[in-house]
């Protein structure tokens, strides 16, 4: 005897994950479609794997204070930006994810703007930068190879980790891409710590007062 569970009645602790295997991409469609828009879970999907997670509360606010860093240094810079935090991107049969946030820069900001919904990466590119607070799953880091993210960053209670994508997989390095006149590394993390300590516009202030001056 086979039992039909509802995606929607599963309930997911905080920092809990489940695994669905053997999965078309399909398959996947449909299940966003009944856990609908207003949720907080995250998907990953690759190799016929889906997992749904469930992200720690506490995980939040180191990747969204990395975002709002993200911005500063990019309007210093002059660029423009698209944030699309944890929209789907997807290859169809291939792989999608749900990023925690994620932004477009510079050209490829002018190439999304008007994009509402998923993103079919065959269609438009993925995005320049990912912030993740855990990449830790095989199936997350494949999914993020299968749509082609150039560069990942990884936030939380370790020192942040900056991947690159190179001929198809990541390798950790020392530096941004991005931003290679900068050591993000260490100073992400800095103004992080400082952000809990003074709030996250007053780090913001100082942060963009000291990007004036150079």
């Amino acid at each position: 005897m086979s039992i039909t569970v509802p995606v929607k009645s599963i309930d997911l602790q905080p920092g809990s994950v489940i695994a669905l295997h053997d999965l078309t991409w399909q398959d996947c469609e449909k299940i966003l479609d009944e856990l609908g828009e207003d949720r907080h879970t995250r998907i990953a999907y690759c190799h016929g794997t889906l997992e749904i997670m469930s992200p720690l509360s506490r995980h939040e606010r180191p990747h969204r204070i990395t975002g709002d860093i993200v911005k500063a240094i990019l309007d210093s810079q002059g660029k423009d930006w698209e944030d699309y935090g944890s929209t789907t991107f997807y290859r169809k049969g291939r792989a999608g994810i749900e990023p925690d946030t994620c932004f477009y820069i510079a050209a490829n900001a002018d190439r999304v703007r008007s994009c509402q919904g998923g993103i079919d990466v065959e269609i438009y590119p993925p995005p320049d930068l990912v912030i993740e607070s855990d990449a830790t799953s095989r199936t997350v880091v494949s999914a993020y190879e299968a749509i082609a993210v150039p560069e990942i960053w990884v936030v939380g209670d370790r020192p942040l980790q900056v991947f690159l994508l190179e001929k198809g997989g990541y390798i950790e390095s020392k530096r941004s891409q991005l931003f290679p006149d900068i050591t993000v590394s260490e100073l992400v993390p800095q103004l992080i710590l400082r952000a809990l300590e003074i709030g996250t516009s007053a780090m913001l202030r100082e942060f963009k007062a000291t990007l004036s001056e150079e």
